[in-house]
């Protein structure tokens, strides 16, 4: 009798999980599928740039607007009117609906389980869909900066823009400091859809999670109206979204700038890094298992107010926080003041002087002295002196100053007529707008050296 040999069965190839980039081409082609996701990109696309269009052929402009009053001058105007309003408006919904739905529609769908088998690999599943969220957010971003840009250049024209001193940047330079401004926002755009990662992770299916960005953001605008102090708004990742103003003066105030985009890169990391730390933390076996619930949700809190407070110590130790001064807005309004007083010079075609030779200066009180002449508020007035050559009686103007806690303000000429108490000029071609008449400014709040 004879034995045979059953030949040994091969040994199982080994499971590996599917690569990082096939999940994120996966989870790129769900987002974009989705119809709300295709109307948002076209709108970003399409809408500002209309909007731009729009209001350059209308008589009135967005003069309470950044940049508003300029939107007959140039076209590189248009797009930094829409980036102020994205910046309260329209980003932190952007990325609510892309960031904040990521995670939660698996729970809404039930489709955890599936996933899991196919990609074999929580990390990479969380860091596909984590880039294919930021992919869309940056597509829908540089559509409505582009869009802009190109509104305003084509109904208004490549012109050079009247900076927030009052210098006037030739359009090149307006063209870089632009795109600089839009890329600066990206910092606090990216804190909020970290925000949003986190709540779809820690909250599920629960709506509050696709509403926490816009929540978030919201908070973050009425901290920055509050009369805190300097250096708790600056630790705070939405004062990005105005930091970019100090690209528009010279010299560029790169202090707050620099800080407040630090401040948002470390909360998007510190965010994604507490999403990332709950989803792998979480039960996908359980069908009814939804995310960590409000346990999660306290501890993706409490680091974050860790890090503003280490923030708050780290700003007031490195740097000089002096705030709205009495001084630095005289500063500021006096050097604005030159610089269009020079602007309207060359407007009505008369003798050409120099900063140097007019040698501005203002005088500023708040409350008519009755109150600390610093900070915040609508009730500042100012006058401007300023001397010409071969005049011996220098020139005086008065101005109704009001003042945001974020070191914006707009001067609001109160006389005399002939100088800025007219929105308008008479020249040789026809009455012109005049520049002096009522004109934006931006106050430092932070000193550039450190403390000693």
């Amino acid at each position: 009798m004879t034995t045979t040999t059953v030949p040994a069965a091969p040994a199982p190839a080994p499971v590996r999980p599917v690569p990082v980039s096939r999940s994120y081409r996966f989870e790129l082609v769900k987002l974009v599928s989705q119809w709300r996701v295709r109307l948002l990109v076209l709108a970003c696309w399409t809408a500002p740039g209309l909007f731009v269009a729009g209001v350059a052929q209308q008589s009135t402009l967005p003069s309470d607007t950044l940049f508003g009053r300029w939107m007959h001058a140039t076209g590189w105007a248009g797009p930094l009117v829409v980036l102020g309003f994205a910046g309260t408006w329209a980003l932190p919904l952007l990325t609510s609906v892309v960031a904040g739905d990521v995670f939660a529609v698996e729970d809404r769908l039930g489709t955890w389980r599936h996933l899991m088998v196919a990609v074999r690999s929580p990390r990479r599943i969380f860091a596909a869909k984590v880039l294919a969220s930021v992919t869309v957010i940056l597509l829908l971003v540089a559509g409505m900066a582009c869009s802009a840009t190109v509104g305003g250049l084509a109904s208004v024209g490549n012109r050079p823009l009247v900076g927030l001193d009052g210098h006037l940047l030739a359009p090149s330079d307006a063209a870089e400091r632009v795109l600089l401004a839009w890329v600066v926002a990206l910092a606090p755009t990216l804190a909020l859809a970290a925000i949003g990662l986190l709540g779809s992770v820690a909250l599920g299916r629960s709506p509050t999670g696709l509403l926490l960005p816009p929540l978030f953001a919201l908070g973050m605008q009425i901290a920055q109206m509050l009369p805190l102090p300097v250096v708790v708004r600056l630790a705070l990742p939405g004062y990005a979204f105005v930091s970019w103003n100090g690209l528009f003066t010279d010299p560029v105030q790169l202090a707050p700038l620099l800080t407040g985009v630090a401040v948002s890169l470390a909360w998007a990391v510190l965010a994604t890094a507490l999403a990332h730390l709950l989803f792998l933390r979480r039960d996908f076996t359980h069908l009814a298992h939804d995310g960590g619930g409000r346990r999660a949700f306290t501890v993706g809190v409490l680091p974050l107010a860790g890090l503003t407070a280490l923030t708050v110590a780290g700003i007031t130790v490195a740097t000089d926080s002096s705030g709205i001064t009495q001084a630095e807005l005289q500063r500021s309004l006096a050097t604005a003041f030159a610089h269009l007083y020079r602007e309207q010079t060359e407007q009505l075609h008369r003798p050409a002087v120099t900063e140097a030779q007019l040698r501005a200066s203002a005088t500023c009180t708040k409350s008519d002295g009755q109150a600390a002449q610093q900070g915040a508020g609508n009730d500042w007035r100012c006058v401007v002196t300023w001397h010409l050559p071969g005049v011996p009686v220098a020139g005086t103007a008065v101005y109704q100053l009001d003042v945001g806690s974020d070191g914006r303000f707009v001067a609001d000429g109160d006389g005399p007529k002939e100088v800025n108490g007219y929105f308008l000029v008479r020249t040789s071609t026809g009455d012109a707008p005049n520049p002096l008449w009522q004109f934006d400014g931006n106050v430092e709040l932070l000193d550039t050296t450190s403390k000693g």
